[in-house]
């Protein structure tokens, strides 16, 4: 309301039109038990000295934990989250360095397994 107009609203006033969109597509992540479960794993090892770094992706199609002896190396491990393949094989799979899917499955302990280390008797 201007004082030209006496405080009457003028019928050619601006309207914000937002440009069209695409859906936005929910982002896939590591909610906050299965974070709880993986750094259980992850400082286990580093306590022993294996593992030094890890690494977060969050892409569109799937989230990714990659853990790493240096930071200058290729990842050791890829632990993965793909919510398309959850019905078929599992959404959770860990992935070895060449590309080799070590374990995949439907529950995340049962397939971080495969990455703890065979007891040993003393």
């Amino acid at each position: 309301m201007s004082e030209r107009t006496g405080g009457q609203t003028d019928e050619t006033t601006a309207r914000v039109v937002p440009f069209p969109a695409a859906p936005a597509t929910p982002q896939i992540a590591f909610d906050r038990t299965e974070l709880r479960t993986i750094f259980n794993l992850y400082g286990r090892r580093v306590a022993e000295g294996e593992w030094r770094d890890y690494a977060l992706d969050f892409r569109r199609d799937k989230a990714v934990f990659a853990i790493y002896r240096r930071t200058s190396e290729m990842p050791l491990y890829r632990i993965e989250k793909d919510p398309l393949l959850a019905r078929r094989q599992g959404a959770y799979a860990v992935v070895a360095a060449g590309g080799l899917v070590l374990k995949r499955g439907h529950d995340l302990a049962r397939v971080l397994a495969v990455l703890e280390k065979p007891l040993r008797a003393v």
